[in-house]
């Protein structure tokens, strides 16, 4: 199961973007993947990623209280602030904007901590911060969306609270208590997880796609630019502040990392479930999720490179 769970976390990128390529030309493909299904395949992702966190992500938090610090306001500053510069610097239409906002107001996803540690970078700082940012997410992720779209499309901070709830937290906690009480299981169903996880984030990106194949087909190349340059800038934003705080190399790698892959999962799900009449929402999270793995281990197998170098 290792070379198997390792074999496809080092493909994630290229397993998700066939899956789409497949999607967006035969959509008929997978069609049979319901939009209602999103939902529960990202909180089997949650679920697993409680069953795998420790104690210990949290104690991390009062052991190096101003990373996390950075961190989180890195976070949900400069993604959100960048989607919407590029949102109305590309003047995307509503659907496609409330999207991109998404994007950018959600926390970073669990594919973070599998990059970061291909990178070489600060893995225990990744995992806090993506386990703090995940908690935060019900509270910051409605509030910033509020401040910055609502002049555009009206926001229900309730009902997307509430959802990130019950598909973020609940899962996670019932990961965390099942852990604690069967740790023993835990760690065997560990060794299954990642693949779970991939094929999860497959079905979900390739039933967006699938069931928007039209639309993304008559936008798809000023979406797909705008997603690439949120990712890109925001890589590239987490590095540089890194560099302006004068971070250790495995810091700043891990910063860039945590700013620039999002849980793009978690903003399909609340595109279709809080902005249900924007059927072009859920878009710019599905690209987001083919792209980030992408750029991701592109990123990551550069990071390996000079780390190599210096080492030499």
């Amino acid at each position: 199961m290792g070379l198997l769970n390792k074999f496809f976390g080092k493909h994630m990128g290229l397993i998700v973007l066939l899956a789409s390529a497949v999607a967006l030309f035969y959509p008929a493909s997978f069609l049979w993947v319901k939009t209602s299904w999103i939902n529960y395949l990202l909180m089997i992702i949650m679920f697993g990623m409680g069953m795998t966190l420790k104690p210990e992500a949290f104690l991390f938090v009062f052991k190096r209280p101003m990373d996390i610090l950075i961190g989180t306001l890195a976070q949900f500053i400069i993604m959100p602030l960048l989607a919407y510069a590029i949102s109305k610097g590309f003047r995307l239409e509503a659907g496609l904007m409330v999207g991109m906002i998404l994007v950018g107001t959600c926390p970073g996803g669990t594919a973070s901590n599998v990059i970061t540690y291909l990178s070489k970078g600060d893995v225990p700082l990744s995992v806090a911060m993506t386990s703090v940012n995940t908690l935060l997410a019900p509270f910051l992720t409605p509030f910033i969306t509020y401040l910055l779209l609502r002049t555009t499309v009206h926001i229900d901070m309730l009902a997307m609270f509430l959802t990130i709830i019950k598909i973020v937290i609940v899962p996670i906690a019932l990961g965390l208590i099942l852990n604690k009480f069967f740790e023993k299981t835990c760690e065997k169903a560990a060794e299954f997880l990642p693949f779970v996880s991939i094929f999860c984030i497959t079905l979900t990106v390739a039933s967006v796609v699938s069931h928007n194949a039209l639309g993304i087909r008559q936008t798809g190349a000023l979406i797909l630019i705008a997603v690439i340059a949120h990712n890109l800038l925001g890589l590239l934003t987490g590095y540089l502040l890194g560099m302006l705080l004068k971070m250790t190399p495995a810091k700043k790698r891990t910063l860039a990392i945590e700013v620039g892959m999002q849980n793009s999962g978690l903003a399909v799900s609340l595109a279709k479930t809080s902005f249900p009449d924007l059927a072009m929402a859920t878009v710019p999270g599905a690209i987001f999720s083919v792209w980030h793995n992408i750029s991701g281990t592109f990123l990551a197998s550069i990071f390996q490179r000079l780390e190599n170098k210096q080492d030499s």
